[in-house]
């Protein structure tokens, strides 16, 4: 389920360790329509600064990303290496220079080794093939422990029209868009301002509602190219423009929960649900306060239903509400009511729902009809341990 016109390359430019892939290339030789959403953090890699220059311009011819830099606080150096090598690469292509959309991810503060990248292009362009996009999805892997990738397949009136989504993150990840890259690609034709809009929807319920550490990168980036080579066009039908926008939001939801459940050391993924609020807004606030606090993910990762560090988390989120009027659970199992613990054997119950790899914390407020979610997980020795030896 490969959308057409797309081909893609990874190879290795020495940027990681061991000789795995790390510079990868999707291309589309006949251009297609983009949109993008980046990182809300106010320190910007130069790929972040040069993506949303480029994405404006409403087409492109591909993605040009490599692990291992992030070519981030580089400066105006960095900002001339980035466009060295996007350069190299559209003359290889025969493209227009800017027509190549940047993404970077790894180390902070450490200049891109534009020459090593430069002096793979020419194999990374002979390599290009339609099935080669798992080696991309592995080519943009830094702490992760597998490529991710999502596809779907629309079917409307017998043609049929492919969406593909690769991705990557396991640590640094509470993206406000907001390391994590992710790249969609679509055979179905889409304009740019429509795709736009689309995209940034589907962000905001899939990518915006992660947390794996409370750490917004400086890099994150999410691209959509639509190539529309299917012979499917959004414009012509209601019901087609319906069906890709839900496609599309399926397709984001599950990359951003392989992230999470790759989160770096990660053993349970939690799904935080806040409900009976005034707005969902405040509902989202509360849940990414419990989401990311550090004595509540220490708890999930001791399988401990310690309620308290839950309503002391909400209780600094700045939202307004009755503690006595809160109820907590996990999964199923009630342990707090009305703000008070439902005692010994409501926590032995809810220990035994906590020992699985998945599960839900659900706070009802009772106090409106709004609801939210965030999807999290623990913090357990291992994450301590990859990132205190990241560099090293």
């Amino acid at each position: 389920m490969i959308p057409k016109g797309f081909l893609f390359s990874a190879v290795s430019c020495g940027l990681k360790k061991g000789g795995l892939l790390d510079v990868g290339l999707i291309y589309v030789p006949l251009g297609a329509t983009c949109a993008g959403v980046f990182t809300q953090n106010i320190v910007k890699a130069a790929p972040v600064l040069l993506g949303q220059e480029r994405v404006r311009q409403g087409r492109a011819s591909g993605i040009l990303v490599n692990s291992g830099c992030a070519n981030a606080c580089t400066g105006e150096k960095g900002l001339l290496d980035a466009q060295k090598v996007l350069a190299e690469a559209a003359s290889l292509l025969q493209v227009e220079p800017t027509a190549l959309l940047p993404a970077s991810t790894g180390v902070i503060g450490a200049r891109l080794p534009a020459e090593k990248i430069s002096n793979g292009l020419s194999l990374l362009v002979s390599r290009l093939a339609p099935e080669s996009y798992q080696e991309v999805a592995q080519a943009m892997m830094t702490t992760d422990t597998f490529p991710k990738v999502v596809q779907r397949q629309i079917e409307y009136k017998g043609q049929k029209g492919f969406i593909l989504g690769l991705a990557k993150g396991a640590g640094m990840i509470a993206p406000h868009m907001a390391t994590m890259l992710a790249f969609i690609l679509t055979d179905v034709a889409v304009p740019a301002d429509i795709l736009q809009v689309f995209i940034q929807d589907a962000v905001e319920y899939s990518f915006n509602r992660i947390s794996v550490d409370g750490d917004t990168s400086t890099n994150d980036t999410v691209y959509v190219l639509a190539s529309g080579e299917s012979g499917l066009d959004i414009t012509k039908e209601d019901s087609l423009k319906d069906k890709f926008g839900q496609a599309l939001q399926e397709v984001c939801r599950e990359l951003a929960y392989l992230i999470v459940k790759d989160g770096e050391g990660a053993n349970k993924l939690v799904t935080v649900k806040v409900k009976g609020s005034h707005s969902e807004k405040e509902a989202l606030c509360l849940a990414r306060v419990v989401s990311e606090s550090l004595l509540v993910k220490t708890a999930i990762f001791g399988e401990d239903p310690n309620w308290g560090r839950i309503i002391a988390a909400m209780g600094r989120s700045g939202i307004k509400f009755d503690p006595y009027l809160v109820d907590i659970y996990i999964d199923k199992v009630k342990i707090v009511g009305n703000g008070i613990g439902l005692g010994k054997k409501a926590e032995e119950q809810a220990h035994l729902v906590m020992k699985k790899d998945k599960f839900a914390i659900i706070i009802d407020l009772k106090q409106g009809g709004e609801e939210a979610f965030m999807i999290t997980c623990d913090l357990s020795y291992d994450y301590v341990r990859i990132n205190a030896e990241y560099r090293t």
